[in-house]
């Protein structure tokens, strides 16, 4: 569910916090940022320990999620396979690294991720933590994340087939971080990817998801993320014919 104000505002006045009110990389698409990010700790789907520090050396683009959502986050999966497959194409996949990282501590376990990927055909990193864990990492990227609807949700658990009892309401947008560690772009709102979806993926949204699918709030596109990891890569990434 989106939050585009929120994210906004905290990535607009980051970026006038390090600029000294300008932004230091305008020729990109997103909110110019440049701070260190912290080795803040995280579980990768083998409930293992890591944090952002592990893609050292590579740009890392990085997306709230929660693999029970029906609304923005299939969007944003779908938008993240398409890039994946890009970058796959252009032989950069060693280069960049896209990680989804859940904002349902209550629910999203290694196990659910495991599962998610298997489901969606996912083949970047699915990223989870405990609820102190993920507090602390997305406070510092100015998410805001927290549940709604308790008893009322009418959508189901697409694992168990079981009515969920809560929704995760979270802000939307996309962050990039440069080779070393530095955070250099926000992207804010939700992602714009069509009219379609992976069979799969769009068999997860519910009414609302369908019409943010087909009228999407402002937010970023395949093409703007990809121009701004173009530029932090410093090299072109070709285009597919057709879009």
């Amino acid at each position: 569910m989106a939050g585009t104000a929120a994210v906004a505002a905290v990535a607009l006045g980051a970026a006038l916090a390090v600029t000294g009110g300008s932004a230091r990389l305008p020729f990109l698409t997103g909110v110019s940022v440049d701070r260190p990010v912290p080795a803040l700790p995280l579980k990768d789907e083998r409930g293992r320990q890591t944090s952002l520090s592990a893609f050292h050396g590579r740009i890392v683009v990085l997306t709230p999620f929660l693999t029970l959502c029906h609304e923005v986050c299939p969007l944003t999966t779908g938008a993240f396979q398409t890039i994946q497959r890009d970058l796959d194409r252009a032989g950069l996949a060693d280069k960049v690294v896209l990680a989804e990282v859940s904002v349902d501590p209550w629910r999203d376990t290694p196990s659910r991720l495991r599962a998610f990927a298997r489901f969606t055909g996912t083949r970047f990193p699915l990223l989870t933590g405990s609820a102190a864990q993920l507090a602390r990492f997305w406070r510092f990227f100015g998410v805001d994340y927290r549940r709604t609807g308790e008893g009322t949700p009418p959508d189901s658990d697409w694992l168990t087939g079981e009515p969920l009892t809560f929704d995760v309401s979270h802000t939307d947008g996309l962050f990039l971080i440069d080779r070393t560690g530095q955070e250099r772009v926000v992207d804010v709102g939700m992602p714009h990817v069509g009219t379609s979806l992976p069979r799969v993926l769009g068999g997860l949204l519910n009414p609302e998801g369908r019409t943010d699918l087909a009228h999407p709030e402002p937010g970023w596109t395949v093409t703007q993320a990809l121009d701004d990891v173009e530029r932090l890569l410093g090299r072109p990434i070709p285009t597919p014919p057709g879009r």
